[in-house]
């Protein structure tokens, strides 16, 4: 009973089309570094088609709402954490070591009420004042440099193949000391992706240790990293949607994955908590958000992007 996974590996472009492809961008330095920062990731998670699957409720999904992840031509094996069907976060599940690495790939499944809007749900993540309502462990986070020429991104990600990117940047986290753990920080290249049956995806990857100059000056934290993040909205009716919340997390230090993983299921089911009050209507935040967006012209469905115009 597949929900809607999406975890294909996009491998980088080639050097020339690299370089083109900055330079079309912008003149600006910051902007022409997230450029090539875009297009060096070999490891961001875009969707892979399968017209066949079903949702939760078995209802039949276009592209791109219900994927799986595949290493290879092999399905992957999930060990289930928790699994069940009266709970807000209905599947937990995990892959350990994945792709080699220390930490688990983790995701969860959930179904909420209400509209979907990436947009929102995004900024549950990268909102300092959305953020703290949920993690209590968050010091700060902001996006560090935004790209704001979105439909050149959109021709570097082979003009509209992986949905209409309606966001993008990089962005920087950095959360507290905690019973003796020391503070953690972050710098990861996320982004948007709309899609025209009303899905979208928000993803993420940790930016490589040769990015290190993107941090903010100051003082510097021990790196968590984030492998892969990715977040998978879709609508299953007019007023209600599914979500997969997929995320690797190496916490960094020396601290045991066996220790690490409960604590982070723990934090992301208070995302969700937050989430299903924000969607459902609480104390008003959807609809003033709704209204604020569309009185600023950023809502995603009016944004002018040569991907959606007739």
């Amino acid at each position: 009973m597949s929900c809607l996974t999406s975890m294909s590996c996009l491998n980088a472009f080639g050097k020339s089309r690299l370089w083109r492809t900055v330079s079309f961008i912008s003149n600006n330095r910051e902007t022409a570094i997230l450029g090539e920062v875009l297009l060096r990731q070999s490891h961001v998670c875009y969707p892979m088609s399968q017209p066949q699957s079903k949702n939760i409720c078995g209802h039949p999904l276009s592209y791109p709402v219900t994927l799986s992840l595949f290493s290879g031509t092999e399905k992957l094996r999930w060990k289930t954490i928790e699994e069940r069907k009266d709970r807000l976060v209905h599947q937990i599940q995990k892959i350990d070591n994945f792709q080699g690495l220390p930490a688990p790939l983790v995701r969860f499944r959930s179904s909420l009420s209400g509209p979907c809007v990436g947009e929102c749900f995004a900024n549950f993540i990268m909102d300092i004042d959305e953020r703290k309502k949920w993690d209590s462990q968050i010091e700060q986070v902001y996006e560090a440099y935004p790209i704001h020429d979105l439909d050149a991104a959109n021709i570097a990600m082979g003009f509209g193949r992986y949905g209409d990117c309606s966001r993008l940047g990089i962005g920087y986290c950095q959360t507290k000391a905690n019973l003796g753990i020391s503070p953690r920080e972050q710098l990861i290249l996320c982004g948007i992706q709309n899609f025209s049956d009303g899905s979208c995806i928000v993803w993420g990857t940790e930016m490589e240790e040769w990015h290190n100059h993107l941090f903010p000056p100051g003082e510097r934290h021990t790196r968590a990293k984030s492998h892969i993040f990715s977040t998978t909205l879709t609508p299953t009716s007019e007023n209600s949607f599914d979500v997969e919340y997929a995320l690797q997390l190496e916490v960094g230090g020396k601290l045991p994955t066996w220790c690490t993983t409960p604590i982070l299921v723990d934090t992301i089911k208070k995302m969700f908590i937050h989430a299903q009050g924000f969607f459902g209507g609480e104390h008003g935040n959807l609809e003033a958000y709704l209204s604020e967006q569309k009185r600023h012209n950023c809502f995603p469905v009016d944004r002018q992007s040569l991907l959606m115009t007739p």
